[in-house]
């Protein structure tokens, strides 16, 4: 077995490799398992590991991290597959690859290749559900989105966050939720400018001080005010492009688009396009002026509507 692990979902595809890991070591014993990572090992030490035959093991699982580094193996990659023992498997992890190289076409073509992509929201939320009942514990549909919204699309950190709470309540709730973990802080700027675009002008006054109470600076409320802004543009440009083929040309996350196109639906292109001059404008004031940064950030928040 020759395969590729790629994407941007390191959970899973994590747990992919622990699951062949674990089904060789109980069938094969550890003598055989090698890790070799690539930004470390050069091409030579690479096609040793790949190439030699297995020592006190009757079968030898290697996994490659980043192999692709080694710019000399991603060259010759058809040439060394092709020289693997049928005593070895090998597993490539590779969480970015440049699809329009000849690397990826041969691993495409000549492995078994796994790519493990953000789930979208729904999925992310029946997965939150699911997991908290294999945890033997509980949480309802609107918990898991409250959850997911909250902490972001990362499963590993969920998994961890799911698992703190259920230590302290086997059935979780909001104020579970709300009392025992943090909110990321992107998620807390696009809640932050959903507010405000909605008009909800005290909620928008509530989320502020919650993030200056723990001691996130203006200045980063800033930057990420410009993070969330220059994702609503290239959502907004995108038009009716699927959520794949945004997330495939901006780079941003999918989960991210998903939840920025909710705010491009409310505004024009000319609103958007009027509301990055403004954040530009208050930006350089910021920079280069004797400024409440406080005050005039909660004054462009609370003017969005």
């Amino acid at each position: 077995m020759i395969a590729t692990f790629t994407g941007p979902n390191s959970f899973l595809l994590n747990l992919e490799l622990r699951k062949h890991r674990d089904a060789f070591i109980l069938d094969s014993g550890d003598l055989g398992y090698e890790i070799v990572d690539g930004e470390e090992a050069d091409t030579q030490r690479i096609t040793e590991a790949i190439q030699s035959l297995p020592f006190l093991a009757p079968k030898k699982l290697i996994v490659l991290k980043n192999p692709s580094a080694q710019k000399q193996f991603a060259e010759q990659i058809e040439g060394l597959l092709a020289s693997v023992p049928e005593t070895n498997d090998v597993i490539l992890i590779e969480p970015k690859i440049d699809k329009r190289s000849s690397y990826f076409k041969v691993l495409k073509a000549k492995t078994e290749y796994k790519e493990f992509k953000v789930p979208d929201m729904y999925k992310l939320n029946n997965w939150v559900v699911q997991y908290a009942k294999d945890q033997e514990g509980s949480i309802d549909a609107g918990g898991a989105q409250y959850l997911v919204d909250r902490i972001g699309p990362n499963q590993q950190l969920l998994a961890v966050e799911i698992d703190k709470l259920l230590t302290h309540n086997h059935r979780i709730s909001r104020d579970d939720i709300d009392s025992l973990t943090e909110p990321t802080p992107t998620s807390t700027i696009f809640e932050l400018l959903d507010a405000a675009f909605a008009g909800r002008l005290k909620k928008v006054s509530q989320l502020y001080s919650e993030q200056r109470a723990l001691k996130v600076e203006p200045q980063q409320i800033m930057a990420l005010i410009a993070w969330q802004l220059h994702a609503l543009a290239l959502v907004k440009v995108a038009g009716e492009r699927s959520v794949d083929d945004i997330a495939s040309i901006s780079k941003l996350n999918p989960f991210v688009i998903r939840k920025t196109q909710q705010l491009a639906r409310q505004l024009t292109l000319a609103e958007v396009k009027d509301l990055i001059n403004r954040a530009l404008r208050l930006d350089v004031r910021l920079k280069t002026e004797s400024i409440d940064a406080d005050e005039a950030l909660q004054h462009f928040l609370l003017t969005l509507t």
